[in-house]
């Protein structure tokens, strides 16, 4: 509950986080993802099932301030831009970019091994 649960009430409910923001410790993100192997004529094509993502954030003390939750529809009504700028960019979208970031980094290299 927002303004009531803390960090040790989400740990107890969901568990740890599957990720937490690099640049804020304060947002937490939980992912469900599953995919199925699609028809052979597909050639093995993953097709996705489920895409959740439940972004926490936590004040100061630890308690819940907000919460976002995104699935598979809502991601694909997200639009990116190519254009870039040297303003600052307002926090709900800095939220998605660290995430997506992350999220595209665990994909890469979903084992976390370096490539010496």
């Amino acid at each position: 509950m927002i303004n009531k649960s803390n960090k040790n009430d989400i740990i107890a409910i969901l568990g740890p986080p599957s990720n937490i923001s690099s640049f804020n410790e304060a947002l937490w993100f939980y992912v469900e993802r599953a995919s199925t192997s699609s028809k052979l004529t597909q050639l093995g094509k993953r097709e996705l099932l489920t895409n959740n993502v439940l972004i926490l954030e936590l004040d100061n003390r630890g308690v819940l301030k907000e919460k976002i939750f995104l699935n598979k529809d809502a991601m694909q009504k997200i639009e990116f831009t190519s254009y870039k700028t040297n303003s600052s960019i307002s926090q709900k979208q800095t939220i998605i970019y660290d995430f997506l970031s992350s999220v595209r980094q665990k994909i890469n290299n979903p084992l976390g091994s370096s490539s010496n």
